[in-house]
């Protein structure tokens, strides 16, 4: 950021405080929401990212938040966008701070877990500008994954196996 997103004098990098105006600025995390999908057998949906960042790499169904949206109200539309079924998300697992490469940057994110279940008879339809496959994988042996908060997610259900999925 070079100039004041308010009367466009010039800046530092954020967090700054524009010399000119005296508006302030700050780097915060994005928010995204993301659902760790389950199935009956303890195994949890993947999907081979089809773009960047991490073209290849498996991935969990979720994003950005959109404006004014909550992190929750995000892993559903992103279950719904990325799979093309409606979830239902049960306990809330943890959030993390993380990095997302965009346009050349690293972008400061905070990644928001929920656990899930596909709704009474859904069934996958994976929109393949998100992904090229799905996979159902055991929490007991999960895939590398795309996000380092993703790794750190799927840990922290590894060790609270009483959490609850709807």
């Amino acid at each position: 950021m070079k100039h004041c997103p308010r009367c466009g004098a010039s800046t530092d990098a954020p967090p700054v405080e524009c010399a000119t105006c005296g508006y302030e600025v700050f780097l915060n995390p994005r928010p995204t929401g993301t659902a760790i999908i389950f199935d009956d057998a303890d195994r949890f949906v993947v999907i081979r990212r089809a773009r960047p960042p991490q073209v290849g790499w498996w991935d969990l169904p979720g994003g950005f938040c959109d404006g004014w949206e909550h992190p929750r109200d995000a892993a559903v539309r992103e279950a719904r966008e990325e799979l093309g079924v409606e979830v239902r998300l049960g306990d809330f697992v943890g959030m993390w701070i993380g990095t997302y490469e965009y346009q050349n940057e690293q972008l400061s994110v905070l990644d928001c877990f929920w656990l899930a279940r596909l709704a009474p008879g859904a069934t996958i339809t994976l929109d393949t500008s998100e992904g090229t496959e799905y996979a159902w994988v055991p929490l007991s042996d999960p895939p590398p994954l795309a996000f380092i908060t993703m790794e750190s997610a799927i840990r922290e259900v590894r060790r609270s196996p009483g959490r609850l999925v709807p």
